[in-house]
């Protein structure tokens, strides 16, 4: 590692794994604390943040834990507050919150419209909206915002509030970046491809719309779709996380960084 994070604090929101192995998050987490940084790990679920933090204290590195519901102004405030006080600063924020209930527009239910709106949008605005003043006051920083190729392609599956959430993250990105450029802070995207986590093996029906619920038929579908003949993983997705957010990138804002093996080159 070439501590490409020293002297950097990190907040990573969605730091936990729905399941076992490793979710965006929690290699974006350890990562950076591999990289340097002091790394706060909040998650909705405070036990997979945990998780997360222990295996960053076991090797040798720097975090403390939190639950966080990234959809709520208080709880995302008092998150950034305990990675300024707890480490003095704030110089990094990755967010990796999000879901995805199939559906199109007809057949979803507004109440799932709301909801993924929630936590696939407001979560972001909320995270930004709280971290950005204390990166100010830490002298800049580097903002990350973990989106999707849907939202820049139609995947083959009919999420109407996944497409519409993660295309918002984008130009939200982009337009945040115009506005804090000046003042030191950069925010980018990365545009996640066909990835094999835990948070698509456990996504409500995915399964069901790929081979009639058998994973592991999904699995084999899903790497036959990528011209590099298979998914991605989370370390792909922190590793650009981690470009973005390093000094490497610092003439670099706005961009929606498209990690997907060649996927989104294909016209079918």
């Amino acid at each position: 590692m070439t501590k490409r994070l020293e002297n950097k604090v990190a907040l990573v929101i969605g730091a936990g794994s729905s399941g076992p192995g490793w979710g965006n998050g929690k290699a974006a987490a350890v990562l950076f604390a591999r990289e340097g940084a002091k790394v706060v790990c909040a998650d909705i679920s405070e036990k997979a943040a945990q998780e997360t933090r222990d295996l960053i204290l076991a090797e040798g590195g720097e975090a403390v834990a939190t639950g966080c519901d990234a959809t709520v102004s208080a709880d995302v405030a008092r998150t950034v507050a305990m990675a300024t006080d707890t480490f003095g600063g704030l110089h990094v924020l990755d967010n990796n919150v999000g879901i995805a209930e199939v559906g199109g527009v007809v057949e979803l239910a507004e109440e799932e419209w709301d909801r993924v709106n929630a936590v696939n949008l407001k979560s972001v605005f909320l995270a930004m909206k709280h971290a950005i003043p204390a990166m100010e006051a830490s002298g800049g920083g580097a903002i990350v915002n973990i989106s999707s190729i849907a939202s820049i392609r139609y995947t083959g599956v009919a999420y109407s509030t996944y497409y519409a959430t993660k295309a918002a993250v984008n130009h939200l990105t982009s337009t945040t970046a115009v506005e804090y450029a000046a003042r030191g802070i950069r925010v980018n995207a990365v545009l996640p491809g066909l990835m094999k986590t835990p948070m698509v093996e456990h996504a409500t029906k995915l399964a069901d719309v790929y081979s009639d619920g058998d994973v592991e038929a999904m699995w084999k579908k899903r790497d036959s779709q990528v011209p590099m003949g298979h998914m991605g993983d989370a370390w792909d997705v922190a590793h650009a996380a981690l470009f973005l957010v390093s000094d490497e990138a610092r003439y670099i804002t706005g961009h929606a960084l498209v990690v997907d093996g060649g996927i989104t080159l294909k016209y079918s």
